[in-house]
């Protein structure tokens, strides 16, 4: 009876140590992998040659970004005419209940008072219509008129956008906000409320469409939906609240990661919708020249127009980009109106859908990039020629103050991407490192094993 109780018992101690042996050789075989794997992240993050559908190489955008545009950028969005933005902020969400939850103070707005903005964006009415008492309860104070001094304005007339969904000729709900005391930030706004917007986006007006079913407009949709989404991660991640008890404040590698360098197919887009955007600000250069950026402070103005003439007509961009996107491929052949028409109501629906965002910080530069990349679409996509610009394009302040920015917000983009891979490579290199620790510990049980065995023998 000892001799089989022995034997059940070696049989047991071989079934651990087998188990033993082949969990290290599993954690060896996963590190090999792991490390493999972390080449490949690096490597993806190395972009070379041009950016797909455009006419510009990765490098070529690097070094204009860094030496021209993100320097222009950052002086132009500080000054008053591209500081302030006028949005529809407290609304109802078309789709379904809002049930959006936002645990940080940063998701509110700081609305401008009155007297901040300039005097030419609230030239006062004469005439205060009974409706506008009521939407106010009954105080005339608190009305602020938009209406555009076109004397001071040249060019800048009230015309609704036809591929946003907000009428921008309705000012009796919009407010001005100043965009330098809201910057786009972490806000906390996390959960099924800000998954469901996206997944909304993507599934419902924006579908993956299988490979070789993609067209090519329907290709460029995805494309600067998904480059957006993505600048908006890097922005995230950029500013981030990395101790709330603290509140400081500073760069999350991680999330750079997790949700931008790790899927280069995103990278890829982040500069596909910067040169497409890009494209639109040169091809209206002529129009955004001759508009007069008035907002009652002359030298502030001067500024304006410098800095926006110096970026329109850059020679350096000129030279090494002279056409980053070339819209004339598009709309090709009988279907072409059809398609324009139908993918002009999915960008519609895009832009209702930030009606649903649950963070009011969110939603602000939502409706603003969105219109941004509306105002592009209906630069590059609605003129033919450029030839013809100045007697068909007619653009808002808020569409031109929402292009701006919306470039600058991808140019910032790229710049970080371009900064911040090699050290969140790092980062999370070393994280990927770990394997080796559990592979010691995993050692140490088949040694803690061997020595109870020898024990028992004993």
């Amino acid at each position: 009876m000892d001799g089989k109780k022995k034997s059940e018992s070696g049989i047991r101690w071989r079934w651990v140590a087998m188990v033993a042996v082949m969990a290290i050789f599993l954690a060896m075989s996963t590190k090999s992998s792991w490390k493999s794997n972390r080449c490949k992240q690096q490597e993806s993050c190395k972009f070379t040659g041009m950016v797909e559908d455009c006419c510009c190489d990765y490098e070529t955008v690097n070094v204009l970004n860094e030496e021209v545009l993100h320097p222009l950028l950052q002086e132009l969005i500080t000054t008053p005419f591209f500081r302030y933005f006028k949005a529809k902020l407290w609304c109802n969400c078309p789709f379904w209940p809002d049930d959006g939850m936002c645990r940080l103070r940063d998701c509110s707005v700081c609305e401008c008072p009155e007297n901040e903005f300039p005097e030419t964006f609230r030239k006062p009415s004469n005439v205060l219509r009974k409706e506008d008492l009521m939407c106010q309860e009954g105080k005339p104070q608190a009305i602020v008129d938009r209406t555009l001094d076109k004397k001071v304005f040249r060019g800048w007339v009230e015309v609704d956008n036809p591929w946003t969904s907000d009428d921008e000729t309705d000012n009796s709900e919009m407010t001005y906000v100043n965009l330098l005391l809201n910057p786009e930030r972490y806000t906390g706004y996390t959960g099924p409320s800000a998954r469901r917007i996206w997944d909304a986006i993507y599934s419902e007006n924006c579908p993956r469409y299988a490979s070789g079913e993609m067209c090519q407009e329907k290709k460029v949709l995805y494309k600067l939906i998904s480059g957006l989404h993505a600048s908006i991660s890097v922005h995230i991640a950029a500013d981030y609240l990395l101790d709330e008890a603290t509140n400081t404040w500073g760069q999350n590698f991680d999330i750079m990661h997790d949700r931008v360098l790790r899927h280069p197919e995103r990278v890829r887009n982040l500069y596909f919708a910067f040169l497409f955007v890009l494209r639109a600000v040169t091809k209206a250069s002529d129009y955004l020249e001759q508009a007069e950026y008035d907002t009652g402070n002359h030298e502030d103005d001067l500024k304006t127009q410098s800095l926006l003439k110096q970026l329109l007509y850059n020679q350096k961009l000129r030279a090494a980009c002279p056409l980053p996107f070339d819209e004339a491929k598009l709309w090709q052949g009988q279907s072409g109106p059809e398609l324009k028409q139908q993918i002009q109501m999915q960008f519609r629906n895009i832009s209702a859908l930030m009606d649903c965002v649950g963070c009011e910080k969110c939603r602000l530069w939502g409706k603003l990039q969105v219109l941004g990349l509306g105002t592009a679409l209906k630069i590059l996509l609605s003129v033919e020629g450029d030839n013809h610009l100045n007697q068909s394009l007619q653009l808002q302040r808020n569409e031109v103050i929402a292009l701006i920015n919306l470039l600058n917000r991808l140019s910032e983009s790229v710049k970080l991407v371009h900064e911040m891979a090699p050290s969140a490579n790092k980062i999370v290199g070393r994280a990927l490192e770990l394997p080796s620790q559990e592979v010691g510990t995993l050692w140490r049980i088949w040694q803690s094993v061997n020595n109870l065995r020898s024990r028992k023998s004993s």
